[in-house]
């Protein structure tokens, strides 16, 4: 994983709107955002969730729930390139929001 900056797409719990940013590439800086160690939720083959792997344990707020999946605490959505993360593969977030079903 380099310290490159990719596009995602971020959905934060005291935020009621996810949104399109750029995050540098970087372990530390994931495990940053998600408030602690991350796991990786892949729906696809071209894209992946980012989360804290503890969070509901934790007690982190309910984000929202995702193709059956509950997620606690700040997410990232980004593309895969081979083993890398990569910028989120669909241009159009609301395309995006509908694939993954997030309101």
């Amino acid at each position: 994983m380099s310290g490159d900056k990719i596009r995602v797409y971020a959905m934060r719990t005291d935020r009621a709107d996810g949104y399109v940013t750029n995050v540098s590439n970087s372990l530390e800086n994931l495990q940053r955002f998600v408030g602690g160690y991350i796991e990786t939720v892949t729906p696809f083959t071209n894209l992946v969730i980012i989360c804290n792997e503890e969070g509901r344990l934790r007690g982190l707020p309910y984000n929202c729930t995702i193709l059956g999946y509950d997620f606690y605490g700040d997410i990232l959505i980004a593309g895969v390139k081979g083993d890398e993360f990569a910028d989120i593969p669909f241009p159009d977030v609301k395309v995006l929001r509908q694939l993954l079903g997030v309101k």
